[in-house]
């Protein structure tokens, strides 16, 4: 696939295959009004009732028996406070503890970014998508490899984010700016993300500058005072667990400066079987369970009602390797069960659509597809990485991402309950009894009645047969999603901003440069 894109490359440049379809153009692009999808399906329950008993109680032995190390003092002595037992920074909770202060968790919190339009429900069925976060490379489909990632690739990357209405949510940086100092890395990004989005957004929580400095650029771009940013969540944050059985300091502290401004937090450790967890599913996943909840009973102590979600990133290894594989049965399998155990502690739930395929194939879209329908199986509401992630989080995809909103779009397509509606007029005995054995249904009026709201072509296939595709400039799906990037990014429009406001941010990220911004040590 590597050598296939650098030949496109070169065919690009000798105004080849791909060069000729530049010239003609990109169809136009069609897509569904930005919604909130509702996930119509019952989730799969791989475990029995007794089978989740039996998970329960296994996490609240982690808890109760081997504890949780806590490496932040603060967080350590607020759980001390609140009844757990603390030896240095291992942090042991009984399970009158975690089930009370769970207990004081919502099971459904709203986000509203600067553009109220834009407001997602986290929890019951919604079904919210988020672009690619945190890789450090960028494919350039032009030169056939994999770069640093750069400013522009991340603007150009939160573009089609805020283009793509299956897109509901910002992750992290889509794609990490190395060009950029580590210390303002988060002031241009946070606001290249506010200027060029008006969805929720994602700041990280590495110590108390970044994220002070998120969420004051959030209230500031919102227009709010600060008790109108405190009084329902305006923005989130995603922190990892340690694994196996660690929070550290960095992550914890962002974690409890959101807490206590109300802001959404979500939990997700990372837990690979046989490496960082147990290499059995059940083990790994009550790991994960445990270090999720953890964190989630600190928020609850900081302040009771705070909006938690818990998430999952467990997958197995490759044991000759050692590398994360991920769209494998086992990644579905703990997604599932996970998913499970989310409703049994009646929490929201973050999945993730990943991969590990190096460029944007076959392999990269079955791995994704599967990480997809594992997350929607498993009932989560939220799915990271839903657009654009290849090589396991290494690298974002411009192309994927494109090719991912294809694939989105018809998952959304597919919660619309319309398509299985059953009635008397989509039963259609009038139209098959017009119709006949000798006949068909395309020109009968009950097709015409409803030809606009029918199946439509996704934008990346033309629907020809292979002559017909050939003889129009034969483009494969990768060099079409490219075209589809580069036209997207030309003509992006951001959205607007009130001038005073913009003023005001840009007056306030000015002033944190010459403060210094934030320290790239703890």
């Amino acid at each position: 696939m590597a050598h296939s894109e650098a030949q496109a490359a070169r065919r690009r440049r000798s105004g080849g295959r791909a060069g000729h379809a530049q010239r003609r153009g990109v169809a136009a692009i069609e897509q569904a009004p930005w919604r909130q999808p509702i996930n119509i399906d019952a989730p799969t329950e791989p475990m029995s009732p007794e089978a989740v008993g039996r998970m329960h109680e296994a996490v609240m032995r982690i808890l109760e028996e081997i504890g949780i190390e806590f490496l932040h003092p603060e967080a350590a002595r607020l759980l001390a406070e609140a009844g757990a037992e603390v030896t240095g920074s291992n942090v042991r909770m009984d399970r009158g503890m975690v089930m009370e202060h769970l207990a004081t968790a919502p099971e459904c919190f709203t986000i509203t970014p600067r553009n109220p339009d834009r407001m997602i429900t986290v929890g019951g069925r919604s079904l919210l998508f988020g672009c690619v976060s945190s890789p450090p490379n960028y494919r350039d489909m032009e030169i056939g490899r994999k770069v640093p990632g750069t400013r522009r690739h991340c603007r150009e990357l939160l573009m089609l984010s805020q283009y793509f209405n299956c897109i509901h949510f910002l992750g992290g940086y889509p794609v990490e700016p190395v060009d950029l100092h580590p210390s303002t890395r988060h002031l241009d990004v946070l606001y290249d993300k506010l200027t060029l989005s008006d969805k929720p957004m994602h700041a990280y929580s590495l110590g108390p500058e970044r994220i002070e400095d998120a969420m004051e650029m959030v209230r500031i771009a919102g227009g709010l005072s600060e008790e109108d940013f405190a009084a329902t969540p305006r923005m989130y944050t995603n922190i990892n667990s340690t694994s196996p059985l660690k929070h550290d300091w960095p992550m914890l502290d962002g974690w409890m400066r959101m807490a206590r401004r109300g802001q959404a937090l979500v939990v997700t450790p990372f837990t690979l079987a046989g490496a960082m967890a147990p290499v059995t599913m059940a083990g790994a996943v009550a790991q994960s369970l445990a270090e999720a909840l953890s964190a989630a009973v600190l928020a609850q102590v900081i302040r009771p009602g705070a909006p938690t979600a818990i998430g999952t990133f467990t997958s197995n290894v490759d044991m000759k390797s050692g590398a994360p594989a991920f769209g494998t049965p086992e990644y579905m399998r703990a997604t599932q069960m996970t998913g499970q155990m989310a409703r049994h502690y009646r929490l929201p739930m973050r999945a993730s659509g990943a991969c590990t395929a190096n460029v944007p194939d076959a392999q990269a879209m079955w791995e994704t597809e599967h990480s997809l329908w594992s997350a929607i199986q498993s009932g989560a509401q939220m799915v990271y990485h839903a657009a654009g992630w290849l090589e396991g989080g290494l690298i974002a995809s411009p192309e994927k991402f494109v090719m991912d909103c294809e694939v989105l779009g018809q998952l959304i397509r597919y919660m619309d309950t319309e398509i299985s509606e059953v009635n008397d007029t989509t039963l259609a005995l009038d139209a098959i009894a017009e119709v006949g054995p000798s006949g068909h249904f395309f020109g009968c009026q009950h097709t015409q009645d409803r030809y606009t709201t029918a199946f439509h072509s996704p934008f990346l296939s033309d629907w020809k047969n292979h002559e017909a595709w050939m003889a129009a400039g034969g483009v494969w799906t990768a060099e079409r999603a490219h075209l589809v990037f580069r036209r997207i990014v030309e003509s992006f429009e951001p959205p607007a901003m009130d001038i005073a406001i913009r003023e005001e941010l840009d007056s306030f990220v000015a002033r944190r440069k010459a403060e210094g911004g934030a320290p790239t040590e703890f």
